[in-house]
């Protein structure tokens, strides 16, 4: 089908963000601090949770794989944003676009099954203490890790292919910083309607039952917290998911804010802004929230830095 193709647009123009000119080199230099703030932080995570034999727990290999996706899912767009805002024609090639589409909605979607894994984790850890180790066994881990891997790459490459068979004839200006699936059904000059009803069905699956599943299991532990209601117990939980909840509430809040609340009056700027948001902010504070708010994460942060401190 990808052979049949008879596209004649070898490349889109991306328009990129509504920036006055005067302001570009302000919202340039803004911009590539925090994609530089994204790498930095989410390789620290990694790092730190493979150097240090204490974190190598269910929760932290769920957290070194979100940490490898944020990282890789801003560099998806960062990039290409930051060069397109230094050029004159801010460009990208028809099979780039593509390859944008589908790394943009790889990582997306393994975000969302991380964060289910993750859910679950800490359901365990709350609900059933004493059988922590015994049901979150490593084999149980690696497999939650795959599968989501799995079905995150058929996904994405689901719709990459049936995006390839579509024809773009004359229009090839997206309203957009990258190469968005919705931006870019409607530029083309072919039937859409298998695409759009794929979209519609796994919607479902990869955000929709995500979201209901963490809802679920943070309904069950808040019904145990109180069940054995203590100051000791209510801390405990909140200290365990503070930082998922925080993560949640930013991933899962800007894509409802875009999605499912869409406003009639200047759309393409809100969605810009709203893209911005889970594309470079919310990679960019994950970081942040695990550390901060992570004992764990600060004990081994400070284990590194006296290793370094004494071998200099």
């Amino acid at each position: 089908m990808i052979g049949r193709n008879q596209s004649i647009i070898s490349e889109f123009l991306l328009l990129g963000l509504p920036i006055q000119p005067e302001h570009q080199n302000l919202f340039y230099a803004l911009f590539l601090a925090m994609y530089l703030t994204t790498v930095l932080g989410n390789l620290i995570i990694i790092v730190l949770i493979y150097l240090n034999s204490h974190l190598h727990t269910p929760m932290y290999l769920f957290l070194s794989n979100l940490s490898f996706s944020d990282l890789c899912f801003s560099s998806v767009t960062m990039p290409k944003l930051l060069q397109n805002m230094q050029s004159q024609v801010p460009s990208i090639p028809y099979a780039d676009c593509l390859t944008q589409m589908y790394f943009f909605l790889l990582f997306g979607d393994l975000e969302s099954f991380l964060l289910v894994a993750m859910a679950y984790d800490r359901y365990v850890a709350i609900c059933f203490p004493l059988h922590y180790t015994t049901i979150m066994s490593p084999k149980l881990c690696l497999f939650l890790v795959v599968l989501s891997w799995v079905l995150t790459v058929f996904h994405a490459m689901l719709h990459t292919l049936l995006m390839a068979r579509l024809c773009f004839c004359t229009e090839n200006v997206i309203p957009h910083f990258f190469c968005d699936m919705s931006a870019l059904l409607k530029l083309s000059c072919s039937d859409t309607h298998v695409n759009e009803l794929v979209i519609f069905i796994t919607a479902g699956l990869i955000l929709l039952i995500p979201f209901v599943l963490i809802l679920l299991s943070y309904g069950r532990i808040v019904s145990s917290i109180l069940k054995v209601p203590s100051a000791r117990g209510i801390h405990k939980a909140f200290s365990t998911c503070g930082s998922h909840l925080s993560v949640v509430s930013l991933f899962y809040g800007t894509l409802i804010g875009l999605y499912l609340c869409p406003s009639a009056n200047n759309s393409t700027v809100k969605d810009t802004v709203m893209a911005l948001m889970y594309t470079v902010v919310t990679p960019m504070l994950n970081p942040f929230i695990y550390s901060l708010r992570n004992r764990d994460m600060k004990v081994a942060m400070g284990r590194i830095f006296k290793k370094i401190s004494f071998s200099l």
